[in-house]
């Protein structure tokens, strides 16, 4: 009687496929905990950070609005608006515009730092687990061919091993998958709030 193999021996049979699923899972929780950490309350402190430098520059206060968004120098919306500051002086307000938007797109491609291996790593890990169920399967009827006996008993515990690595790039690209969705969405609306408060810096410094 054929006893089933554990998982970590199943694991070890496909290493063609599964050690490097099991790579790109670690590096894909890597970069989803690095990005869930650098993009944690950034909300927050831009809307408090907008609202502070928004006071101060109504009162006339810019060189201190200057001060505070070099103070924060590690915030996003803090270079965004040191811009937007820098540039006031700008003959026109579509000038003045054109640096806080590049200002802008540069810190939306920082926030999209890493998110190139989520999405490589969703794409390509289903077809990774692919290869390694139709190697698998090419084994188990290649083991048959050699006993020289057939019947689907023969190659039923072959087949099954080798579906296990189609579980894993399954599994491994749908976790990239939704968190890559996730970060983009969440910088798309990051992105947004610093265009809005952005935008309403710079009327009040250009006008």
């Amino acid at each position: 009687m054929q006893h089933g193999l554990d998982f970590i021996e199943i694991i070890h049979r496909g290493a063609i496929a599964t050690y490097p699923l099991i790579l790109m899972s670690i590096v894909s929780v890597a970069v989803i905990l690095e990005r869930l950490w650098s993009l944690r309350n950034i909300s927050v402190v831009t809307q408090r950070l907008a609202d502070s430098i928004m006071d101060s520059v109504r009162q006339g206060r810019r060189d201190l609005a200057v001060a505070m968004c070099r103070q924060n120098r590690q915030c996003a919306a803090a270079r965004v608006f040191l811009a937007v500051l820098s540039q006031g002086s700008a003959e026109s307000l579509e000038k003045a515009a054109a640096f806080m938007n590049e200002a802008m797109f540069e810190e939306a491609q920082k926030m999209r730092k890493y998110l190139w291996i989520l999405g490589t790593v969703a794409s390509s890990a289903p077809f990774i687990g692919l290869l390694g169920t139709v190697v698998g399967i090419i084994k188990s009827f290649e083991n048959m061919a050699v006993v020289g006996t057939g019947g689907f008993s023969v190659v039923a515990a072959g087949i099954s091993e080798a579906l296990v690595a189609t579980a894993l790039g399954l599994g491994v690209a749908i976790i990239a998958l939704i968190f890559y969705n996730y970060f983009q969405a969440r910088i798309g609306v990051i992105s947004g709030l610093f265009r809005i408060q952005a935008m309403k810096l710079l009327q009040n410094v250009v006008s």
